[in-house]
């Protein structure tokens, strides 16, 4: 005999999901959560028009459409809202010389900070990692590195996106983008 969901399955209230609350919250709060997420003015109020979106997975593929398209002020704004990937605490002192040198050279050449995905790499390797990807990417003409910067920087975004609706990542208030601007401010010459 197949035995279908008890009543009391039927009686427990739905419990919104984070991509519940995303569709429903208010636009300003909205645009802070993308900014947090994404970077660029432009690319979160995109992201933020579109809504509702049906699932994560279709809020992913818009954010990932939604940087091709990113004009160079754009990804100027992202990479602005950036700071160096968070390594272990001791990660600092231990190499501080070397990280901080090659930091130096890179924003030197390109004239923003380094950005990089590091995915499930684990806590230890993120500094050979860091370090590793500086130094191969300071031999980047400009234009190879603006693109590879961008591709960097939508994996960032599809990770922090994907983190904050499944639940998993932080509350973006906690930690707001570096000098980023209010998400519904106009955009200014863009």
């Amino acid at each position: 005999m197949t035995r279908g969901p008890t009543l009391a399955a039927h009686r427990l209230p739905h419990l919104p999901t984070p991509l519940d609350a995303f569709n429903a919250a208010p636009d300003a709060e909205v645009g802070a959560l993308l900014l947090h997420c994404l970077r660029s003015p432009r690319w979160s109020r995109r992201l933020a028009d579109h809504r509702p979106y049906p699932d994560v997975e279709s809020l992913l593929a818009a954010a990932d459409e939604a940087a091709y398209d990113l004009s160079r002020p754009d990804l100027t704004d992202a990479l602005a809202g950036e700071s160096l990937p968070e390594l272990p605490e001791d990660t600092y002192s231990a190499a501080h010389t070397a990280l901080t040198a090659a930091h130096a050279a890179y924003e030197a050449k390109f004239g923003h900070v380094f950005v990089i995905h590091l995915g499930d790499t684990p806590p230890e390797e993120r500094l050979d990692r860091v370090l590793e990807g500086i130094y191969s990417r300071l031999k980047n003409d400009p234009e190879d590195e603006r693109v590879t910067s961008a591709e960097q920087l939508r994996r960032l975004a599809q990770g922090r996106l994907a983190d904050l609706l499944r639940g998993t990542g932080p509350h973006p208030a906690a930690c707001p983008p570096r000098g980023a601007a209010s998400p519904n401010a106009p955009a200014s010459g863009k």
